[in-house]
């Protein structure tokens, strides 16, 4: 009991210290799933430690495993065969990666011509405490990873990147060698001679979109928690004059319990489209089954099955990560 009540006291003094002011502004249940957040990191950031060492030992048994194998020769000529053979291994391998590297190069640089356009708006950061920007931030990440790994990539965009958003991103190791559009401007102003052809994705919409059109440019917005922000890129939507449209999971599945997709889960849902033309695959695909209710139970098998095949890690273990941004309604 009296440990309770200290754990309790230490997450209230963790809630309290924020250097964001914006925590006073919370909600209960905003300060709640703050807390999480929080508590996630600090297991994150442990299980990264532990998987360090966990590396460093593996690579010291592997570098004994050499060294005896070394000693082991009966000669000096099998000593230098077995060097050599390491080497040209290495060699072989490292001109493997430098072959897959190009080719992901080759196909983000055809992505910026023909692929579809999907942009990310990073203009709420204003909204957003840093660890909610830092919980986006990663959610990029996977964006920009998964896009890489297709076979259709699309042409990812970031836009209003600046103030606290572009300084995490700009800490990113790397960051600055992406193949993806950064601007500091909004996509109304970067896109404006494209205004026509912008389609604002949120679940407040009345259209659903049955189809990707390539000449389209769907925007996903770049909002965590967006319990708080009830209505608010539908909003800005209808101020700016643009489309509007929301994905057409209701026609599909039906959710859960939450009904909230992050933001790299509408961008792969957008990708397997563009690759299979099939909604119902791409939902089975992206969508964590526990998020998942009434489904065609030979269906989940028949998607899991090929996805297995494909050789790819079952949906329910390739996301977890921090629910953001997009909310879709049955």
């Amino acid at each position: 009991m009296e440990e309770e009540k200290e754990t309790k006291q230490n997450d209230q003094n963790t809630l309290e210290n924020q250097p964001n002011s914006q925590h006073t502004t919370l909600s209960k249940n905003a300060k709640k799933k703050l807390l999480k957040q929080q508590k996630w990191e600090a297991k994150k950031a442990e299980k990264k430690a532990q998987m360090k060492e966990q590396k460093k030992k593996e690579g010291e048994r592997k570098r004994r495993e050499w060294e005896e194998k070394l000693s082991s020769c009966a000669s000096e000529e099998e000593r230098l065969k077995l060097i050599e053979s390491r080497r040209e291994l290495r060699k072989e391998r490292m001109g493997k990666r430098a072959e897959e590297k190009e080719e992901k190069t080759q196909r983000l640089r055809k992505a910026k011509e023909f692929g579809q356009n999907i942009v990310i708006d990073l203009e709420f950061a204003d909204l957003m405490t840093n660890i909610e920007i830092h919980s986006l931030v990663q959610q990029i990440i996977y964006c920009y990873a998964v896009n890489g790994r297709c076979a259709s990539p699309g042409h990812l965009w970031l836009t209003g990147c600046r103030g606290e958003m572009e300084n995490q991103l700009q800490r990113l190791p790397g960051f600055d060698k992406w193949s993806i559009e950064k601007e500091s401007q909004s996509y109304i102003e970067a896109l404006q001679d494209q205004k026509e052809n912008l389609v604002y994705l949120t679940a407040d919409s009345e259209t659903v979109l049955d189809e990707l059109d390539l000449k389209k440019i769907y925007i996903v917005g770049g909002l965590v928690d967006r319990n708080r922000w009830k209505g608010l890129t539908m909003k800005k939507a209808n101020e700016q004059g643009i489309q509007t449209a929301k994905l057409p999971i209701s026609s599909y599945l039906k959710m859960s319990s939450s009904q909230v997709l992050t933001v790299n889960q509408v961008v792969e849902i957008l990708l397997k489209f563009v690759e299979t033309k099939d909604w119902k695959t791409s939902f089975f695909q992206v969508i964590p089954q526990r998020k998942r209710g009434e489904t065609d139970p030979e269906e989940l098998e028949r998607v899991d099955r090929e996805e297995l095949e494909d050789g790819n890690e079952p949906s329910e273990k390739k996301r977890q990560c921090d629910e953001v941004s997009f909310t879709q309604q049955n």
